[in-house]
């Protein structure tokens, strides 16, 4: 067994920048492991809850509209909750089920070769100058299928550049860019569009009962931001990320890391059988969806809406969609013999996420008190006010909405969490200053995007994390956020200019979307 060699830094020497950047991650890195890290988080959330907890708070709780009050964590009554609860804020963390059950189909499409297959091919017609654009843009489609992205292009994004000759972190970080930086560019409707503006609606109604928000009020504004995400992605990644990636060695274990190897006449006759069962089981799908009395349908008869059965079985359909032609591919191929060969693609896809269980578990046990003592509301609630108190002019007080909510972001991550509090306060505050329900949905939806990718706190980070360990092994928090948040500062204020811009210039914000109140 030899020595492992310690990593030379990120592009040593070079501008401020990089400096900057590799001070980040060298900071960053010496931070404790994850897992310690959210215990950490969660010891202290139970200091601050039992500190505040006799404080008299003049904010308001929007859910009760009673005075705020932080839940003090360390009672007998609470720790007694909290222990009881254990076991399910663990196995009702959100994202866990979505990554396991996700990556069950992924594994055995991966173990079987149709992803390699499939990437293959994609390499042989496309320039490796052009992927970068091509995964963002993928990265961004993703949204439309929920949380599809984090578990499926990300991880992806270092396969197909590592296949390609360039550095597969690069690959990562943009993928990671687009999912979830980008979280609000589309030019497809997703779930989060009727999701937002239920909230949006509702908090217009405080000061207009009769004010009605329409779901695809900023799909006009998420569509063109596609093309500035996708633009800000490629130039960050092929400019800055890469040329520091460099002198970065991928020295993942050979056995972890995705393997694309050379296709033959078995592969291509693998992969179209594999592929004619994906297009089968679409189609099966559409005619399931298409009629008006589809059970995957809402009441109210939508495809997309949070309540619509589609959007809820979206996991589910990826793992069948990729288990079915993966099963296909690996008989054609001759890559599974019997059914045996499936079960190791699944075992050996839930092997790779033994780190991220540990790390999810004191994670999700962090979230669960920061939400239940209140100090997460506090802090937007704070923010809120703070903004509205300086009565600013409305260009200035749109940046400051999307500089506030990126800040909260770095705490609370759920998008609906966050618009459900927060909206009952930005939204009426700025129908008063001559605003619409629609723009400052706009501006929301910017401040939530642009910092999920640097903050820990981000319930996929740490699945980030284990995917870029794959590759080089010496990788930690501070390296993911070193290499993320230059695609951060850009998109925050490079988005935040196109929304001024697109507001001076009048383009349709979207179907009745409107810029102004009344």
């Amino acid at each position: 067994m030899t020595e492992e060699k310690p990593r030379p830094p990120v592009a040593a020497g070079g501008g401020f920048v990089d400096r900057a950047l590799n001070a980040i991650e060298t900071v960053g890195n010496r931070l404790p492991d994850p897992a310690i890290l959210f215990l950490l988080l969660l010891v202290l959330t139970w200091i601050a809850s039992a500190i505040l907890a006799p404080v008299e708070f003049a904010e308001v709780d929007p859910r009760s509209g009673e005075p705020l009050r932080i839940a003090n964590q360390l009672t007998g009554t609470a720790l007694a909750t909290f222990l009881v609860q254990l076991v399910p804020t663990f196995t009702g963390f959100a994202p866990l089920g979505v990554v396991l059950v996700a990556l069950l189909g992924v594994g055995v499409a991966e173990k079987t070769g149709f992803i390699n297959a499939g990437l293959k091919l994609i390499l042989g017609r496309t320039s490796p100058s052009l992927l970068t654009p091509m995964l963002i843009l993928a990265a961004i489609v993703s949204h439309t299928a929920a949380d599809a992205g984090y578990v499926l292009v990300i991880p992806l994004g270092g396969v197909i550049f590592y296949a390609a000759g360039r550095h597969p972190l690069a690959g990562i970080s943009a993928a990671f860019a687009g999912v979830s930086g980008g979280f609000s560019a589309n030019f497809i409707p997703s779930g989060i569009d009727p999701l937002l503006q239920g909230f949006t609606q509702q908090a217009a109604q405080i000061l207009d009962a009769e004010r009605m928000v329409n779901p695809l009020s900023n799909l006009g504004f998420t569509a063109v931001s596609s093309l500035l995400v996708i633009g800000v992605g490629w130039y960050l990644t092929d400019r800055v990320i890469e040329p520091r990636l460099k002198d970065t060695p991928v020295d993942g274990d050979p056995d972890e890391m995705p393997k694309m190897e050379e296709l033959t006449a078995d592969d291509r006759r693998g992969f179209l059988a594999g592929t004619g069962a994906m297009v089968a089981g679409l189609l099966l799908l559409t005619l399931w969806a298409l009629p008006e009395s589809s059970a995957l349908r809402s009441p109210e008869g939508s495809l997309t809406s949070f309540t619509a059965p589609l959007m809820g079985m979206m996991v589910p359909l990826i793992f069948l969609l990729f288990l079915i032609p993966g099963v296909v591919h690996g008989y054609v191929a001759g890559t599974v013999k019997t059914h045996r060969d499936i079960v190791k693609g699944m075992t050996a896809a839930m092997g790779t996420m033994a780190y991220y269980l540990v790390m999810a578990f004191f994670a999700a046990q962090f979230i669960a008190a920061f939400n239940s003592s209140n100090v997460g509301l506090l802090i937007a609630l704070k923010g809120a006010n703070f903004l509205r108190d300086l009565a600013l002019p409305p260009q200035v007080t749109i940046v400051g909405i999307i500089l506030l909510t990126s800040v909260v972001n770095l705490f609370v991550g759920s998008a609906s969490a966050k618009w459900a509090l927060l909206s009952s306060i930005f939204v009426p505050m700025l129908m008063s200053l001559g605003i619409a329900p629609e723009l400052t949905q706009a501006a929301y939806r910017v401040g939530d995007s642009v910092t999920n990718i640097v903050t820990p706190l981000m319930p996929y980070f740490p699945l980030v994390v284990v995917f870029c360990q794959r590759y080089v092994k010496s990788t930690g928090i501070g390296t993911v956020a070193s290499l993320m948040l230059p695609y951060s500062v850009c998109l925050l204020v490079t988005w935040t200019l196109f929304l001024i811009v697109y507001w001076i210039v009048g383009l349709p914000l979207g179907i009745q979307g409107a810029y102004t109140y009344p």
